[in-house]
């Protein structure tokens, strides 16, 4: 693909309802995956790092010997991130802005190349693996998680959500991502040219007054004030008026107490 068609437009923006969902992951919901590869010592990059929540857990499974860098597109997220980390006392993170399909480092640089929730916002995840794959260290690892939309599923019916999930399809489309990428993980590893993938997957479930109540609302909040919004009206998806009853179907499945929501998750662990 040319540079043009690789700069995806982030589906999602960095608006405070998106930093609210990223700010909860950790390395053992968002993550664990990976965890048994992880020990002291280690050279670790994590690319689409966002607020650092998951970067800081990083940090401190591979420390204190071990070594994390962070990257993201944002600048303003990356200073997020450094604050959260400082405040967990961490030493052994640095925050730097690159992008996964020309990443600054040498060659073999990392024992651990980590992903999560990136690859469905590039236009070429191949090549992002590609790169990701050319900065591990011999006998490292590269590690992917994506979300699948077209997996997820609710209780009770809730047309306003369904219409959300098809709004949100059409979106991330349009704006050059593949909202469907975790099922596409382990083909997307071998077009990279990775000889030895694990795949798997994971799910999150929200189903509690809380969860429910954090999820729908962090929902009905993106739909109405994010990049999600913008994409939407300017392409035609939908108008402002819709936007606004599909939060209000949001906030109505969410007071439900027959309310459940899960989502599924590809994974990949890929080396060679």
């Amino acid at each position: 693909m040319t540079g043009q068609q690789r700069d995806a437009v982030y589906t999602h923006g960095h608006q405070e309802p998106v930093l609210r969902s990223h700010s909860s992951r950790t390395v053992d919901d968002s993550a664990a995956y990976l965890k048994p590869e992880l020990r002291p010592g280690q050279a670790v990059l994590d690319v689409g790092c966002g607020p650092g929540t998951i970067t800081a857990d990083l940090a401190g499974l591979v420390g204190p010997t071990g070594r994390v860098v962070a990257v993201d597109t944002s600048a303003e997220v990356l200073e997020a991130a450094a604050r959260f980390a400082a405040g967990r006392g961490l030493t052994n993170v640095v925050f730097e802005v690159a992008d996964v399909h020309a990443l600054p480092y040498a060659d073999g640089e990392f024992d651990v190349v980590h992903a999560h929730q990136v690859l469905q916002h590039v236009a070429d995840p191949v090549a992002a693996l590609r790169e990701m794959r050319r900065v591990t260290a011999a006998g490292g690892v590269v590690a992917a998680r994506d979300v699948d939309y077209a997996s997820m599923t609710w209780y009770p019916e809730a047309p306003a959500v369904e219409r959300w999930l098809e709004l949100y399809r059409d979106v991330a489309r349009a704006n050059g991502g593949e909202p469907d990428a975790g099922r596409r993980l382990l083909s997307w590893a071998r077009a990279a040219g990775f000889t030895e993938v694990t795949a798997s997957s994971s799910s999150w479930t929200f189903a509690t007054p809380e969860q429910r109540a954090w999820w729908g609302g962090m929902w009905a909040d993106r739909i109405v004030g994010t990049g999600i919004a913008r994409t939407a009206v300017a392409e035609g998806f939908a108008d402002r008026a819709e936007l606004e009853r599909i939060a209000a179907g949001w906030r109505a499945w969410a007071a439900d107490g027959d309310g459940w929501f899960a989502m599924l998750h590809g994974e990949v662990l890929a080396r060679g």
